[in-house]
Parts: structure tokens; C-alpha cells; sequence
């Protein structure tokens, strides 16, 4: 991430150097010579970057080092931030006074710097002030960078050879009809499904990271003849936690096809379980089991609630530990996966990186080269998958040798035989790309995530650094294809009508290499009760936190002890109830850029949510008992995302929203008490999406959105709202 963010900061200040010669930048950062050193010596630096990044995996010092240049870089990123935030402040100020129609742009990130009446001394002495004290941090930086004997590159963009015009997703995937070298175990494991006369309940299937457990599960769970014997099939991803209330709720969803949200009483839940699956044969397969407490998996009672069903109900586990299959008493029905052998390693391979590439297939130096790269991959499918996604692209002879050669491959200090390869495949990323899959580590394991979602984040962050003429969101979606290329991801949710990928997940094995790299930046809490919070340790350079199941009541105030509150970035929250935010909390929270409040419970927010100015996405969709939002909200002049959909219960937007002068995509889909939009909509200019679907209206209201209010969001790419009826009555 390090290379990335560099990268950044170089573009900007050479933006404010040599594009912004207006005399008052001039004077706000006190002499052009300070920029100058500061932008000089980061490129200095940006030539080792490259190398410092690998040499990090096997060296602690080396990580240490590019943490504190991390640190510093965050930091003059907050200074550009907090300058350009005053600009933004006041030029909407200005344009709500006059109601002026000349565009308004101003970022670090344009060539187009506009300023306003900047006359505050203060504000001139802080900013000139700290980016001489960071000059100083940044020289000491510099000179111990000479104690890890890096091996300066070119410019550290052109490291890294990619596509410009990736092919598509659906041509640059194994086809998953096709299983190399498991037909055996997937015949055994068909068989015993099958067997009535089977003693056994639990069918384990065990192995390292990357064998392809959940494959072989994959193919067993879908086999026409497995569909046709179970009345019932349903396939949780359990995961880490053993979340027993949760995989109850998970289970009774499935079985009765319906959502279940209501109990968190476990007797409940197991008593509705077996309501629906009573005389019905069923497959449950537990996919991705990690605990080994005996407790936990007796206090479910699966063998039990197997018991109501039908005879020759079975439970399919795929682990990692063969001490979850002793838990399960079911050792002796175990099923080992073994590595692959060579020659189905090589179709395995072969199937991906020779894609659409038979000519190459059979040149013989290809053939030799790939012949040594799938020993490198000992048999490991999803290094096999990783490393022919990695050359699919790589057309030349000498361009696969340098894979081969890579010193990657002697990293001894990575904890799983798997995390080479994938290691090899993330160095080979773009700088921009890179800090985008890292990102992904704030998501919990087996989770799902949208990809419009996840772009928008990405956004919030400032990964996706554009040009004058191009758009985030485009930007936003070529990198994840082409992270998707490369076999990142799995599991991808298409959209039924258009075919677009619109969700997917990370592997698991994967999801640890990220967070492994990102592990001094990205920290993830579970919640065990009102009064405190489980965590291995807190980090004071933890930038993204992530909170996990977090009980009913106001969100834990002691989140702020466990990062440092002055430099956290993003704040996300899954599997919890929260019902409050303490205004205190938000006071310590001002850095955000990214706040994920998503699916909880909450009823109202403090006004003191417009005090985090720095905010670009803000997600609070799915909570239900939301009627309104303060109106200090319009306080978040960098707001880019305003997530709102499925809080049911809201029944308006704050009068003033033309003050989110860049608001780019703004969700309220399925608000079923808001009916129109205010009319202060109309007058942001930078609006990409407003989705209101299907209750959201244009009115002729005086105090609403009307569809005259169009003519001037000349950059709208999606809206989704409706013109009001005859006679309907929309929101005051």
C-alpha cells in the first residue's frame, strides 16, 4: 500500500507546484522550495519502493520502515486534505449565498485549483508550518533507508506490466464443470451421500489452505444425482468465529426459505429447525469449520436436529484441522485431499494461462517454462489458479522466466506453502490495484461483498487516482476486473437479467495474505459483550477498523483505544445491533473517510455526524427504525456516497443536501416513507447516481425535487425515480 499511496502524493504535490501558481497557494504553503523538497525526496524514496515491499514478508525492521513512511505520508495527506476541505467549505458556502451556475471544482487531485478569499493568517502559519515539520520526519526517513541495501527500480509504476484492455471475466475463468484430478474423491464422496445403509453422520473433508475443499464440496453439493436424493440441501460458510445463534438463524433460512430475524434465543431457532426438515432428507454442508471447542459444536445439537429428518440425512464439514473431525466423532469417515499430481497440476494449469493461447501451448520454451513454474506450485490448486492467472497476460517467453526467477519463491517466512504465489501475483499488480485488494481485509472472511459498494469505498480511500477526463467508478471497475482476472475472487452473484457480476468473495486463503500484508493497518474486533471487546492487541498505526458483532446498545466507545482515533481512516461494522452512536466517539473520529453503520439498528444520529468533514462514504442502508437525518449532515462538504437504502422508516432528507457539493452517488432505494427528494438535490452538480427505486418521485412541489431540477446534473450516469402521479402527495 505504501507504493500506492507515495504515488499519490508525489501527483499532488506536483499539482500544487507546478499547476496551482496562483500567488495565494503560494503564500498558504509559505515557499515553493518546501513542496519541492518534500515532493523530491518522496520520489527519491518511491525508487525503492518496489523492492522494499517484498523485502518486508522476511524482514520486520523493513516493515517497520515503510510503517513510519506510511505513517508520514497519512499525515501530509491530512494536510492537503484539511486545506483543500477549508477551499471546499467555504466555495459551497459561497455558492449557497449566491446560488451561482458556474461549476465549482477543487482538489490536489484536478489540474483546476480554485480559490476562495483565503485571508486567515493562522490557517496560512498552521499549514506552511506542518509541512515543514514533515519535511524533517521525512529526511530521517529517507537516510535510514540506507541501512536495507534496496535495490532501486525504474519508476515504480513501470514494474508492473499490465493489460490495458483486460479481456473479459467470463473468458478468463476455468470453466468450474471441470475438476482436475479430485474425480476420485468426488465418486467416494457421491457414494457414501448416497449409501442408506451409512452409519455415519458427519463426512468430513480435510486439508490444507488451497486444496480445494470447498471446490470438491462445490461439485459433491451440485451433483444431479446428490440434488435428486436430498429433499433439503442447504450450505452455511461457518467460518471463524463458531457463531452458534448465527449458523442456527443461517440453517432455519435455508430450511424454511424464509428470513429469519426475529429470534436470538437458540432453543427457539433449533425447535423451528426441526419443524421444517422433520421426515425430510437433508444435506447441510459446514463449509470452512475452524473451532475445536467441543461445547460449541454440542450446544448446536446437529446430530440431534439430524435425527427429525429423514433417514440417510447427512452433514458435510470441509476444515483445515483434523482436530474439528475428532470433535465430530466422524475420524474414521474422513476424507483426506491430497496435493494434485503433476500431470493434473499441468492441465489445471494449462487450462488457464494457455487460454485461448494453443500456439503458444505447444511451443516448446513455454512448455519447459511451465513445466518448472507447476513444480514451484506443489500441487496446490489454488496456487495452480493463482500463478496461470498471473501469466495468462504475460506473452513472452522471457516475461514467464522472470516469474520462475522471481526471489519470491525463498520466502521462508510466510506461514502457509500457499502464500508464494499469491504473494508473487500481488507484487506483479499495479501500485493503484494493490492498495485496492488490501483494502479488501476491513471485509470479514465468507463475506459477500457488492461490487458497487466496494468500488465506492475504494473511492472514499483515494485509491483510484484519475485523470481530468476520466471517472472513479469506470476506474473503480477495471481494477476489480482485473483482480478478478487473477483469481482474487471467487464466487461471483451475477446480476439475473444483464450478466454482471455484481458480488463475489475473497478466498479465504486469500483474505489471509491480505490481511498478513496489511496487518499493522487493518484490525478486526469481535464484540463479546456490552463491556468490552475481544482483540489480540491494539495497534496505535490501525487506519481501517472493523468491528464485528457488536450486542444491542450504542456502539462501544472502546473502539477508540483500540487504533488511534487521530488517524483512522474507516470504521466498519458487521453481524452487529447497534442503536446509538455517541456523539463523544464521533469528536475522537475526525480523520474518516469511510463510516460503514450498515445493517444494524439504528434509530437516530447525532448531530455531531457533520463534524467529520473529511468523510467521502457514508453507509447506513438496511436500518430500519431511521426516520430522519440531522441536518448537520449537509456539514460533510467531501461526501462522495450516501448510503440509505432499505431503512424503511425514512420519510426525509435534510432541506439543505445541495450543500454536498461532491456528492457523487446518493442510494435510496426502497425508503418506503420517502417519497420525494428536497429540492437542494438539484443543485449538485457532481451527481453520478440517485437511486430511488421504487418509491422516490419528482414532484411539483415548491419544496421538492422536480424534474425541471434535471437540466442542470449534466453528470448523472443512473437515476432511478419516478414522476409523480396526479394528485400524490409527497414529503414536506
Amino acid at each position: 500500500m505504501a507504493e500506492a499511496l507515495i504515488n499519490l502524493l508525489v501527483e499532488q504535490l506536483g499539482s500544487v507546484v507546478y499547476h496551482h501558481t496562483s500567488e495565494g497557494v503560494k503564500l498558504v504553503l509559505k515557499a515553493k522550495k518546501d513542496v519541492d523538497k518534500f515532493r523530491s525526496t518522496l520520489k527519491l524514496i518511491q525508487n525503492v519502493l518496489h523492492d522494499a515491499e517484498k523485502k518486508q514478508v522476511e524482514d520486520p525492521a523493513v516493515r517497520d520502515w515503510l510503517d513510519q513512511l506510511k505513517d508520514l505520508s497519512y499525515k501530509m495527506d491530512d494536510v492537503l486534505d484539511a486545506w483543500n476541505t477549508e477551499i471546499g467549505k467555504r466555495e459551497a458556502e459561497k455558492q449557497e449565498t449566491q446560488g451561482s451556475d458556474v461549476e465549482v471544482r477543487f482538489s490536489f487531485r484536478s489540474n483546476c485549483f480554485c480559490v476562495a478569499r483565503l485571508n486567515e493568517v493562522t490557517r496560512r502559519y498552521k499549514i506552511g508550518s506542518a509541512i515543514k515539520d514533515l519535511n524533517e520526519e521525512l529526511t530521517q526517513i529517507y537516510i535510514d533507508k540506507n541501512k536495507y541495501s534496496f535495490q532501486p527500480t525504474m519508476h515504480a509504476a513501470a514494474v508492473n506490466v499490465e493489460q490495458p484492455n483486460p479481456q473479459s471475466l467470463t473468458s478468463s475463468f476455468v470453466d468450474i464443470s471441470t475438476i482436475f484430478g479430485r474425480q476420485d474423491e468426488k465418486e467416494r464422496l457421491v457414494s457414501e451421500l448416497l449409501r442408506e445403509g451409512r452409519p455415519g453422520l458427519v463426512i468430513p473433508i480435510v486439508g490444507m489452505g488451497g486444496l480445494g475443499k470447498t471446490t470438491v464440496a462445490q461439485f459433491v453439493f451440485n451433483d444431479a444425482r446428490v440434488q435428486a436424493h436430498f429433499d433439503i440441501r442447504a450450505w452455511i460458510c461457518v467460518s471463524d468465529p463458531f457463531d452458534v445463534i448465527k449458523i442456527a438463524k443461517e440453517i432455519l433460512e435455508l430450511v424454511s426459505r424464509k428470513s429469519q430475524n426475529n429470534s436470538n434465543v437458540l432453543q427457539k431457532l433449533l425447535e423451528d429447525i426441526q419443524e421444517h426438515i422433520k421426515d425430510k432428507k437433508i444435506l447441510l454442508v459446514l463449509d470452512d469449520v475452524w473451532t475445536e471447542d467441543q461445547t460449541k459444536w454440542e450446544s448446536l445439537r446437529l446430530p440431534v436436529l439430524m435425527e427429525t429428518g429423514s433417514k440417510g440425512s447427512r452433514i458435510l464439514v470441509t476444515t483445515r484441522k483434523q482436530e474439528v473431525a475428532q470433535m465430530m466423532r466422524a475420524t474414521s469417515d474422513m476424507i483426506t485431499l491430497g496435493k494434485l499430481s503433476h500431470l493434473d497440476s499441468l492441465k489445471l494449469f494449462s487450462s488457464i494461462a494457455f487460454l485461448d493461447r494453443e500456439q503458444d501451448k505447444s511451443n516448446k520454451g513455454f512448455g519447459d517454462i511451465a513445466e518448472k513454474i507447476v513444480r514451484k506450485g506443489d500441487g496446490l490448486p489454488l496456487v495452480l489458479k493463482t500463478l496461470g492467472s498471473l501469466l495468462l497476460h504475460k506473452l513472452t517467453i522471457r516475461e514467464w522466466e522472470e516469474v520462475l526467477n522471481s526471489e519470491i519463491w525463498n520466502v521462508k517466512v510466510v506461514q502457509e506453502e500457499v502464500f508464494r504465489p499469491l504473494l508473487l501475483s500481488y507484487y506483479d499488480l499495479a501500485m493503484e490495484v494493490k492498495s485496492c485488494l488490501l483494502y479488501c481485509a476491513t471485509y470479514p472472511k465468507d463475506f459477500e461483498f457488492g461490487k458497487e459498494i466496494l468500488i465506492e469505498q475504494w473511492m472514499s480511500q483515494g485509491y483510484l487516482n484519475v485523470g481530468e477526463n476520466e471517472e472513479e467508478a469506470t476506474k473503480g471497475r477495471e481494477v476489480f476486473t482485473k483482480l478478478a482476472m487473477r483469481c482474487f475472487f471467487q464466487d461471483f452473484r451475477q446480476d439475473a437479467l444483464t450478466k454482471e457480476i455484481i458480488g463475489c468473495k475473497l478466498h479465504d486463503t486469500v483474505h489471509d495474505v491480505v490481511q498478513y500484508l496489511n496487518q499493522n493497518e487493518c484490525h478486526t474486533v469481535e464484540a463479546t459483550g456490552t463491556h468490552g471487546i475481544e482483540t489480540s492487541s491494539a495497534n496505535h498505526r490501525v487506519c481501517h477498523l472493523t468491528l464485528m458483532s457488536a450486542p444491542e446498545g450504542p456502539i462501544p466507545s472502546m473502539i477508540s483505544k483500540l487504533a488511534n482515533s487521530k488517524i483512522l481512516r474507516t470504521l466498519a461494522t458487521f453481524d452487529s445491533r447497534i442503536t446509538a452512536i455517541d456523539s463523544d466517539l464521533i469528536s475522537q473520529l475526525k480523520r474518516l473517510r469511510t463510516l460503514n453503520l450498515s445493517r444494524n439498528n439504528i434509530h437516530h444520529l447525532p448531530e455531531e455526524i457533520g463534524d467529520l468533514i473529511y468523510l467521502r462514504y457514508l453507509d447506513l442502508s438496511r436500518n430500519g427504525n431511521l426516520r430522519r437525518l440531522p441536518d448537520n449532515v449537509c456539514n460533510l462538504y467531501n461526501l462522495q456516497t450516501l448510503r440509505l437504502a432499505y431503512c424503511f422508516s425514512l420519510e426525509k432528507l435534510p432541506d439543505n443536501m445541495g450543500k454536498l457539493i461532491n456528492l457523487k452517488h446518493l442510494h435510496v432505494q426502497a425508503c418506503g416513507r420517502l417519497q420525494c427528494l428536497p429540492k437542494g438535490i438539484g443543485s449538485i452538480r457532481n451527481l453520478r447516481t440517485v437511486d430511488g427505486r421504487p418509491s422516490v418521485y419528482c414532484s411539483e412541489d415548491a419544496e421538492a425535487f422536480k424534474f425541471g431540477d434535471l437540466r442542470m446534473m449534466n453528470q448523472l450516469r443512473r437515476l432511478d425515480i419516478r414522476i409523480s402521479r396526479v394528485g400524490e402527495k409527497c414529503c414536506k
